[in-house]
């Protein structure tokens, strides 16, 4: 079976295309009806959500539908001695890899590899020119970021205008929600990331949620490379020496660095960089180029065995490469070759599944990934209404919480001998209520 990606949606869930415009059991007078679809989709994602293993990766179209600015990755502008050979490699690289286009990333690894080259050969006027130069444009990368969180958080023009802001602040919040209420007794949903910005570390707080990643300390949290699988216990009423798992919390990774990580000697350390910080860089990062941690998307493989490149990835490849687990990505493009890779070797285990929520094709890459898959470990939400993320988050996803109480009142329901036409006529209801 060949995937139709022509369609404006492109549906598919268990060996079946469903087209969300033309069948009847998801319209309703001529119009997409999104209470239908979600009687489809809600108790599959369920389902998949409650996998032995679970994991979501987010890329940076979660920070477009959020409010960032789409040209943060726009191509970079260097003076005339360098630009047209970056731009020229970038896009050659770039061809090459499936990429389409090319991007800031890929303008940022090649001058990199610029630079190196240019200190190799002693060429050093070139070399501290082109220094200069990526130090400022890593410094405005890292501003216009900031901007953006500042922007999710307020209109510094116009403060009185916040409604849209606060609703996405919900979404975000509920997204975030849907996919860490997991049983306790579970395996801990691990949330991975390409995005540089804070977007999801905000919603993670703002929803409660406790996160766990490779950072320890309070002063000056430092990332440790030692494996130590920690996490939130609580003791229970009553119950000595058996202490039970605290719910709500994830493990969290971002692959590519984040902006308020910074090179210290030999280690790596987590500068307080507020929120959408309007501070000057500068007591932060006096050289970004040399402590600002963000790693562009790579070229080749044996980029990824670089410190500490390589421990980011392997916890990638060991959390999704496991029986009975379930990767979801939302946002993610599949321009990044290592992140394939790992996610093909994933989908060589027969229990594994595949979910991709987007906004569009992203440039025909995404069809071209499917093309190397087993379809029926895969799951697709494409398209303008099905990976929209208020509609996702409003319509789709499963109720944002651990929902006990519902399950005892059908089993109450059950003994009382109501039938089960008068149950299922009340869920409707009340779901159409939390609608």
């Amino acid at each position: 079976m060949k995937i139709d990606f022509s369609k404006a949606n492109v549906f598919y869930i268990s060996d079946e295309q469903l087209d969300i415009e033309e069948a009847d059991k998801f319209k309703s007078e001529g119009k997409i009806d999104y209470i239908k679809i979600r009687k489809t989709v809600e108790p599959w994602l369920t389902a998949l959500f409650q996998s032995e293993h679970l994991s979501l990766l987010v890329g940076s179209g979660l920070s477009i539908t959020l409010g960032g600015n789409k040209d943060l990755m726009k191509r970079l502008e260097f003076g005339k001695s360098f630009k047209k050979i970056i731009s020229k490699m970038a896009n050659k690289e770039a061809t090459e890899l499936g990429r389409g286009s090319a991007n800031l990333e890929d303008d940022i690894r090649v001058a990199i590899n610029l630079l190196e080259g240019y200190k190799i050969l002693n060429k050093n006027d070139k070399s501290n020119s082109l220094e200069k130069e990526l130090n400022e444009k890593i410094e405005d990368f890292i501003k216009n970021i900031l901007a953006n969180e500042l922007s999710f958080l307020r209109d510094p023009n116009n403060a009185d205008d916040n409604n849209d802001r606060k609703k996405k602040q919900q979404l975000l919040k509920s997204f975030l929600l849907s996919f860490g209420s997991r049983t306790a007794t579970r395996d801990r949903l691990h949330i991975f990331t390409t995005n540089y910005d804070r977007f999801i570390e905000y919603g993670l707080d703002e929803a409660g949620l406790l996160m766990l990643d490779r950072f320890i300390g309070k002063l000056q949290p430092i990332m440790r490379f030692h494996k130590i699988d920690l996490d939130y216990h609580y003791n229970p009423p009553g119950i000595r020496g058996e202490p039970r798992y605290v719910e709500g919390v994830v493990k969290y990774t971002k692959l590519h660095g984040s902006i308020d990580w910074k090179f210290d000697g030999d280690r790596i350390i987590k500068v307080p960089l507020a929120f959408g910080c309007e501070e000057e860089l500068n007591k932060y990062f006096s050289n970004p180029l040399e402590s600002a941690v963000i790693f562009p998307n790579s070229s080749k493989a044996y980029e990824t065995s670089f410190f500490p490149y390589s421990e980011l990835f392997r916890d990638f490849s060991t959390a999704i490469c496991r029986p009975n687990s379930v990767l979801v990505t939302y946002g993610y493009g599949f321009g990044d070759s290592h992140i394939n890779r790992i996610i093909l070797d994933m989908l060589t285990i027969p229990s594994t599944h595949l979910v991709i929520i987007s906004y569009d094709n992203a440039g025909g890459r995404i069809n071209n990934f499917i093309e190397k898959c087993n379809l029926s470990q895969l799951t697709l939400m494409v398209g303008s209404d099905l990976g929209d993320f208020e509609k996702l988050v409003t319509y789709n996803l499963p109720k944002p919480a651990i929902d006990r109480i519902t399950e005892r009142e059908r089993r109450i329901l059950e003994k009382r001998g109501v039938k089960d036409e008068e149950t299922s006529e009340g869920e409707n209801k009340k779901e159409e209520g939390i609608l």
